[in-house]
């Protein structure tokens, strides 16, 4: 029976595939066969025991429930496996397995296989979300809507802006995946305490072999275990992807809010918003998003403990890692690609949009028109004082700015009421929103 949602819930096939025990099995196999041939490479022991570990080293000739019995006798699953497999090679060939290795030249070389591969997918991931953010901010490049800083109207900017800002950040977040990738895929064969006593004088030369039977880096240097800030950096990395993915579900909700309007997230003929408030339309899906990020930022703490082990190691890591690993890749990559559905079908109503420009009577046009008298010969702080007091005037007057600045001789006599309707159009105010889309878009080669 299932019991963590990654399980059953929140997870895509592919990504889950990966953190399987059989496949975690697979690549412990994977590297043991590598480790074979590069002896047998070297003249260590014969080529045709390595072939014979290179073909029993599969889940299908060495067996989970094998493998979790022996475990059960001698509470070691690394050298479950190891006995595992020597059973499978029979009695000349098994003789090899293992030879000269720790349990974590095989453990850490095998994550190295796994997290890369999951990174893989976290990559497709992004790339799927800012080809949907690109497409978004190309679609509404010229789209004005009203900008908010401390949850209040400020002066107007582009939904082509937002989806280029977001656009940016993920971009971003995909030159930080491909730096993490490259110091992640990387493998040891180095021993109890990183000597390589135990492989013998041509050690370097054998963890070459294996690492490029692999199609992995060799670790420049270790003692018992790669260095764990490798893998903080992973989780963060994550974290970031998982914080980004907030920051855009939070605008959502808030822009779907009763009182806003602006966009929700797209809702189905038969779908339900509520138990019992028939007329309810939920955002529940960035709520769900906002909800996971939590859970994977929550990685990064344990994540960067692990990295001061004692002495050439202990096992503090190995528990966590457990956890941290499947739950992070796992979550993210749920979280991205609910994120990019969510996008993908948004539903933008520009009639709110509109709407909610002229909410507050033109207050929003208050810098423009500051900046205008200034052009006009009035002084930029004695400026910013006429529109401060016509502002708190129609603030609480609620008339509309223009009529209470028609009535002030000081902005009359230096600008028409023509001049002045110009100034408290929206679209005019909006500076280089839309070339900066294009250069994002350009940036992104969308």
């Amino acid at each position: 029976m299932s019991v963590h949602p990654i399980e059953f819930r929140y997870y895509s096939e592919a990504m889950r595939a990966i953190f399987t025990e059989e496949a975690k099995l697979q690549n412990w196999l994977t590297v043991e066969a590598a480790l074979a041939r590069a002896h047998a490479a070297l003249g260590h022991i014969p080529k045709a025991a390595a072939a014979v570990i290179s073909r029993n080293a599969t889940v299908a000739k060495v067996r989970l429930e094998r493998v979790k019995a022996i475990e059960d006798e001698i509470h070691h699953d690394l050298m479950a496996m190891v006995r595992a497999l020597t059973e499978a090679c029979g009695r000349q060939a098994g003789k090899y397995v293992h030879l000269g290795a720790t349990s974590y030249d095989i453990e850490d070389t095998a994550l190295a296989l796994q997290l890369g591969a999951a990174l893989n997918i976290i990559e497709q991931d992004a790339q799927a979300l800012l080809k949907t953010l690109a497409a978004l901010a190309k679609r509404t490049r010229k789209l004005v809507c009203v900008g908010r800083t401390h949850g209040q109207h400020a002066v107007p900017t582009t939904y082509g802006l937002k989806f280029a800002i977001y656009a940016g950040e993920v971009r971003r977040h995909l030159d930080r995946l491909a730096e993490a990738k490259k110091r992640i895929r990387v493998g040891q064969m180095t021993g109890a305490v990183g000597t390589q006593a135990s492989f013998g004088p041509d050690a370097p030369q054998l963890q070459r072999l294996v690492m490029k039977d692999l199609g992995i880096t060799p670790v420049m240097v270790s003692n018992q275990v790669i260095q764990r800030d490798r893998h903080a950096e992973v989780v963060f990395d994550l974290a970031l992807l998982a914080a980004t993915g907030e920051k855009i579900a939070h605008e959502i909700r808030n822009l779907q809010r009763t009182e806003i309007g602006e966009v929700f997230e797209s809702f189905q003929k038969q779908q339900v918003g509520s138990s019992t408030m028939p007329q309810k339309r939920n955002p529940h899906k960035s709520e769900r998003i906002c909800s996971l990020a939590r859970i994977i930022r929550a990685q990064v703490a344990p994540a960067l403990e692990n990295i001061p082990l004692e002495h050439e190691r202990d096992l503090t890591n190995s528990a966590a890692e457990r956890v941290i690993f499947p739950e992070a890749f796992i979550l993210t990559d749920y979280l991205l690609r609910q994120l990019d559905e969510i996008l993908r079908g948004l539903d933008i109503r520009e009639p709110a949009i509109k709407k909610n420009l002229g909410l507050t009577n033109g207050l929003i046009m208050s810098e423009r028109v500051m900046l205008e008298l200034v052009k006009h010969g009035i002084g930029r702080q004695a400026a910013h004082e006429i529109l401060r007091q016509a502002a708190q005037t129609a603030f609480v007057s609620g008339q509309p700015l223009k009529e209470i600045l028609l009535r002030d001789r000081r902005v009359t006599k230096v600008m028409t009421a023509a001049a002045l309707e110009r100034c408290l159009e929206p679209a005019s105010y909006i500076g280089t929103a839309v070339a900066q889309v294009d250069a994002v878009l350009k940036k992104c080669r969308m």
